[in-house]
């Protein structure tokens, strides 16, 4: 099954997912006082792109996206970041939550579909723009 420009994306995040995880990072935000926010938009960003699927114009689910990131990475990502708030009396926040979507989107797969049929994607396809 090729992905067409008839393609699109599909989201079953829902309401009650939305404010479980906020209650969750609301609460572990104020038990580490503060630093659990650095690491909060990581988590949130890549559990809405995980609940996120390809579907064709039918709504057939073709693929699945899905992050894949260490708590390595981010907290080595955010220490960079808090460091440069803390230098710019937090103006690198402004930036740095731009800089948190580009990492995230940077580090999602597309699975459940094999790589030479996304190769084999017209060059027209909604895919291959957005690859581009």
């Amino acid at each position: 099954m090729l992905l067409t420009a008839n393609t699109r994306f599909q989201c079953d995040f829902g309401v009650a997912e939305a404010i479980g995880s906020f209650i969750i990072w609301l609460l572990l935000t104020i038990v580490t006082l503060g630093l659990a926010s650095f690491i909060a938009p990581y988590y949130i960003l890549s559990s809405i792109i995980n609940k996120t699927s390809i579907v064709d114009e039918t709504g057939r689910r073709l693929s699945q996206l899905k992050v894949t990131f260490t708590l390595a990475e981010i907290i080595g990502h955010a220490v960079i970041w808090v460091l440069l708030a803390i230098v710019t009396l937090g103006l690198a926040l402004i930036v740095y939550y731009y800089m948190v979507m580009k990492k995230v989107l940077n580090r999602t797969e597309i699975v459940g579909q094999s790589t030479e049929q996304l190769r084999a994607a017209p060059t027209g396809s909604a895919m291959t723009r957005a690859a581009g």
